[in-house]
């Protein structure tokens, strides 16, 4: 008994020993940590170009430059056939521009809720017209007033004729006072009325032409 409990005493001093060196090569990590953080932290890739990471767009295929798109260029007319109309103008004028305007919404407003197709909606340049007085002795004349007419199209395509009654009786009956309203096929006179003349100008390119 004796001698076994000599070889116990014997080994655990020699555990002890190992522990605390496997401690002591072990604290200065511990006792330091800014030494890992700083060995960590350190660039590997000095030499190495980073200015490419992250550049994707050099990898897709050239696509052609998009044409710009002539804002003036007249859409294809729709050609009538038995059943529909081809393209009509619904034009609105008057001297007041709000009930102009909230009329042709409205005209609008109708065709969407009966599916009637709607091409484009604007507006035409207005007119303006000079209302002259004669004096009552003389025959000097002045102007009393300025006129100007609002017009505003709605441009449908392809109405159904079965429905063309129905749509007609509607916007008639709810046609306010003091404006006018007309329907009626779209040519290539009516998409030239929609910019305004410039005779100056074009005097300058007729000089210049010739």
């Amino acid at each position: 008994m004796n001698h076994i409990f000599r070889k116990l005493q014997v080994t655990f001093p020699q555990q002890a020993s190992i522990l605390n060196q496997s401690l002591c090569r072990a604290t200065p990590s511990i006792q330091h940590p800014v030494w890992c953080t700083a060995a960590i932290n350190e660039r590997q890739y000095r030499d190495m170009p980073t200015h490419g990471i992250g550049r994707w767009r050099h990898l897709l295929l050239k696509q052609a430059p998009k044409k710009k798109k002539d804002r003036n260029q007249q859409k294809e007319l729709v050609s009538a056939t038995d059943t529909a109309y081809g393209t009509l103008n619904v034009t609105v004028s008057g001297y007041d521009m709000t009930v102009v305007e909230h009329y042709s919404q409205y005209i609008h407003n109708f065709c969407n809720r009966l599916n009637i197709k709607v091409a484009e909606s604007y507006a035409l340049p207005t007119k303006s017209t000079e209302v002259l007085l004669m004096q009552e002795q003389g025959n000097k004349t002045y102007v009393d007033a300025v006129l100007k007419t609002h017009r505003r199209v709605v441009q449908l395509s392809s109405l159904n004729a079965s429905l063309c009654p129905v749509f007609m009786d509607v916007i008639l009956k709810n046609q306010p006072e003091g404006v006018q309203l007309s329907v009626q096929e779209h040519t290539e006179a009516d998409y030239q009325t929609r910019f305004k003349a410039r005779p100056e100008l074009e005097g300058l390119v007729a000089q210049i032409n010739h």
